[in-house]
């Protein structure tokens, strides 16, 4: 079946307000069907936010990353499941993980295991007492991932290639980071292209400042979707 960049691109809406945010959508226009809410316009707008997203027929991401006692993570999930999100990323932590699982029950909501930042690299591990690589960790927490029934991880653009053989075609890998070529990586320390991202393996692309610091916004979002329909197509 044909994958179709549409469906594949993210845009992450890490702004400061619910206003800039619909002003970011109305911008982008129909080029954006999924959205991602991370920590700073979830505090800052709360559910409602997601809501308003879902009535302009949009797809939701929410990247909150809960990492908590059991209790607290199954309850916030069966929350989340409530509100009609596709996405929901967890720490992947093994007890987290499996309380997360319980409490999507069988929702149509996917659980996404967050495996190393894409602003970490070998030394911020050793600094946190890992002796582990980069890769060897993110290699570990995504069968962790898979192992107690979660649907995909966040992995950088680096990672994809390493995990895809490990995981099976159907998991899913949800790349963030991702940087048009000759644009600046910001704060990621493993970024890769579109291209590079995809046929490495991964299945979504989140992508936020390329898109929403150009002058153009839809004409940004047109162009990336232009270099990911490309990579999806080659990858066959």
């Amino acid at each position: 079946m044909k994958v179709i960049a549409r469906d594949r691109l993210i845009l992450a809406l890490d702004v400061p307000s619910a206003n800039e945010a619909e002003r970011l959508m109305d911008q982008v226009q129909d080029q954006v069907t999924f959205v991602k809410v991370g920590l700073e316009l979830f505090t800052a707008a709360g559910p409602e936010m997601v809501q308003r997203l879902l009535k302009r027929g949009q797809r939701v991401f929410l990247d909150l990353k809960f990492l908590d006692i059991e209790e607290t993570v199954r309850r916030a999930t069966e929350r989340v499941a409530s509100m009609g999100v596709e996405f929901l990323t967890i720490h992947a932590n093994r007890k987290a993980l499996t309380a997360a699982v319980k409490g999507r029950g069988d929702s149509a909501l996917k659980l996404l295991a967050v495996t190393v930042l894409t602003n970490f690299d070998s030394h911020d591990l050793r600094e946190m007492g890992i002796q582990h690589t980069v890769h060897e960790l993110v290699t570990a927490r995504a069968l962790l991932a898979a192992e107690v029934g979660c649907d995909g991880v966040v992995a950088s653009g680096e990672e994809p290639g390493v995990l895809r053989p490990k995981v099976g075609p159907r998991f899913l890998i949800v790349t963030p980071g991702v940087r048009p070529a000759g644009k600046d990586v910001d704060d990621h320390a493993r970024s890769t292209t579109p291209t590079q991202t995809i046929a490495a393996g991964a299945d979504f692309l989140v992508i936020g400042r390329p898109i929403h610091a150009a002058s153009d916004p839809a004409a940004a979002a047109a162009a990336i979707l232009s270099e990911m329909q490309a990579a999806f197509d080659a990858r066959g």
